[in-house]
């Protein structure tokens, strides 16, 4: 596990982008309270997720508005149709630290 960040560092609701070893990452702290890692880059159009929109444990990606689930990195409708990574994520003393090796087998 690598340590990203502090809890604090990431208001509930929002999202941010990391670099972890050379991986871009969009950290999200969801209304479920927790936080979810997943590979910053939309499956369909090569663009940042991290700027897009969170809505429950769903990440929007800005450009074309496919949704992503952030526990399984499954598309929840079009254009986007492949999954994209998603990492284990625990918070210890306050700081919240991710697994490279992604939860739902797809790399990137």
């Amino acid at each position: 596990m690598i340590k990203v960040c502090a809890v604090g560092d990431v208001a509930k609701g929002t999202v941010q982008q990391f670099e972890v070893e050379g991986t871009e990452i969009a950290l999200v702290h969801a209304d479920d309270d927790n936080f979810y890692a997943a590979y910053d880059e939309c499956s369909h159009a090569s663009v940042a997720l991290s700027e897009g929109e969170v809505e429950g444990c769903t990440l929007e990606c800005w450009l074309h508005g496919s949704r992503f689930d952030l526990r399984t990195g499954e598309p929840s409708g079009l254009p986007a149709t492949e999954p994209v990574p998603v990492y284990p994520v625990e918070i210890r003393d306050g700081d919240v630290y991710i697994d490279l090796n992604p939860s739902n087998g797809v790399t990137k």
